[in-house]
């Protein structure tokens, strides 16, 4: 008995010592996240515009943005249909690139450079430079393409095309991936690869029982990454939608995001629009913690299957 007071004392002492390591991150967490998010939640269910009081409504505003609120649903589908097809193709071009400047003997420099920068492009510059190379009638795109006899989309004024162009910018800024993947293939043994073709392994092969396996945390971060960039996907498609429809942005000036026929339309849009152009918090809320939860669904889902993305080469 007498040696236990001062067991307990140690592991005390231990755990006093733990805390005060983890204090500056456990500050953070509580006053830039729990916080705000517990606060998310609170709003939703009142009715508050900043000014007031916040009143509360129960589940109006759950109710109001579920069933009655006609952008909700088609922010959503627009939302998923990002994360799906754009993340989709950003993780598998920048996948190539980088494969493809690791092949090169000569030039690897130069070529690496031209495939980052533009990368460091601002968004709003990036997506102004690709709404005025997709002008349906004075774009060199469609200029080109008509010249050729192939047709000329609409591209940021059609609404089938709004979301494939918005993802053809996302393909031009991949260089922030290409580097990812470049630094991950070149780690790979080369061993390993030297006994494959000794095997008779084809290119195919390798890169499905070697390249696969070996690169699968990376492909995994840039999946997640990528379904979280989705998610806040806001400037780009609200500059195109803004510019597509000849609006000039001036203070006071009321835009209906979305254009054209809302198939550019975010949740992050929805937030901003709900929240600081028509003050209604409770609502702009309820989307908030929609989108969160989104993100966390998908990122749970990704991390317990992160196994298939390597499946194939097992």
């Amino acid at each position: 008995m007498t040696g236990a007071h001062p067991l307990r004392s140690k592991r005390r002492r231990s755990a006093l010592r733990t805390v005060a390591f983890l204090s500056p991150w456990l500050i953070g967490f509580a006053v830039f996240f729990l916080y705000p998010l517990l606060s998310t939640l609170y709003f939703s269910f009142t009715r508050y515009d900043g000014f007031r009081q916040p009143a509360f409504n129960g589940l109006d505003n759950w109710s109001y943005v579920f069933t009655d609120y006609p952008l909700f649903w088609p922010a959503v589908r627009n939302t998923l249909w990002l994360v799906l097809v754009m993340v989709t193709c950003r993780v598998a071009f920048g996948l190539g690139i980088g494969l493809l400047i690791t092949k090169i003997k000569t030039g690897t420099g130069i070529f690496r450079t031209l495939f980052y920068l533009p990368y460091l492009a601002p968004p709003v510059a990036a997506t102004l430079s690709f709404v005025f190379l997709l002008n349906p009638g004075t774009g060199p795109v469609n200029t080109l393409l008509d010249a050729v006899g192939l047709p000329t989309p609409g591209w940021f004024t059609d609404a089938d095309w709004s979301k494939p162009a918005l993802t053809a910018l996302a393909l031009w800024g991949v260089g922030d991936l290409m580097v990812i993947f470049m630094a991950a293939l070149l780690d790979v043994p080369k061993e390993q690869y030297e006994a494959a073709e000794l095997d008779g392994a084809g290119a195919w092969a390798r890169f499905r029982h070697i390249t696969l396996p070996n690169i699968s945390p990376i492909i995994m971060f840039a999946v997640v990454t990528g379904v979280i960039q989705a998610m806040q996907y806001y400037a780009q498609p609200l500059v195109a939608g803004k510019v597509s429809a000849g609006v000039i942005g001036g203070s006071g000036q009321q835009f209906e995001p979305g254009y054209p026929d809302k198939s550019t339309l975010t949740l992050p849009q929805l937030v901003y629009n709900l929240g600081f152009q028509r003050f209604d918090y409770g609502t702009a809320c309820v989307v908030a913690l929609v989108l969160f939860a989104l993100s966390m669904a998908f990122t749970a889902l990704l991390m317990r299957r992160r196994g298939g993305l390597i499946g194939a080469g097992e």
